[in-house]
């Protein structure tokens, strides 16, 4: 994404007149560019290839292939394409599923159009994007997931996190955005930025929310 022209986004939607909507809604944003809109995710997948987008606006449920299953073709074909779920389901057989596929946010269509837009423009960044009720499903899966001591462990990481690169794990596990994990760290937004993507790379995941989760699996908040 460049600071210099707008994010380019996939709407991906069954719903004809809310499709339609949500594409008005979009473009009277100078920061988005909708450069299509799909009704089914194999009609997303073949425009994704002609249309390049960087954010796809992905329902869930929709004939053809769901959203889930699109988002995983997605995440092997074009991990460089950021998935963000927007859907009227918050249940967790909708959420953890979407999450797993390698959405990098989930938003319910009852977000207002300004949270909506910040939410494209910070998956477009690579960070994770997540509607209250649905980060504290993740919270809540996490940290009261029962003790396994007879179960397999995670493999400790290779190069180990330094001190400072915890604190900006913590800022991310706690939905921080980089700007404001750079003001409780008072750090340059630049810096975190960096940190967060040591840190992605040292716990060998692609998002924000994947790093919050492999975290918790290996104690290290």
């Amino acid at each position: 994404m460049s600071a210099n022209r707008p994010v380019r986004v996939l709407v991906v939607d069954d719903q004809t007149l809310f499709r339609e909507a949500l594409t008005t809604l979009l473009e009277a944003r100078p920061e988005v560019e909708v450069v299509g809109a799909a009704a089914d995710g194999a009609e997303a997948l073949e425009l994704v290839a002609a249309l390049a987008p960087e954010v796809v606006l992905m329902d869930l449920r929709m004939p053809v292939l769901d959203g889930v299953g699109t988002t995983r073709r997605l995440r092997a074909e074009r991990p460089e394409v950021r998935v963000l779920v927007l859907t009227t389901f918050d249940g967790d057989d909708e959420v953890f599923p979407a999450l797993h596929a390698g959405a990098v946010g989930y938003l319910l269509k009852d977000a207002s159009a300004t949270h909506l837009v910040e939410g494209v423009l910070a998956a477009a960044r690579g960070e994770s994007v997540l509607q209250p009720s649905v980060a504290a499903k993740v919270l809540a899966r996490v940290t009261q997931l029962p003790e396994q001591p007879d179960g397999p462990r995670p493999q400790p990481l290779v190069d180990p996190l330094t001190p400072r690169e915890l604190e900006v794990l913590q800022a991310v596990a706690d939905g921080l955005s980089n700007r404001e994990a750079a003001q409780r760290l008072y750090l340059s937004e630049g810096t975190v930025k960096n940190h967060v993507t040591t840190v992605l790379a040292k716990l060998g995941v692609r998002d924000r929310t994947q790093a919050a989760l492999r975290a918790h699996a290996l104690g290290l908040l």
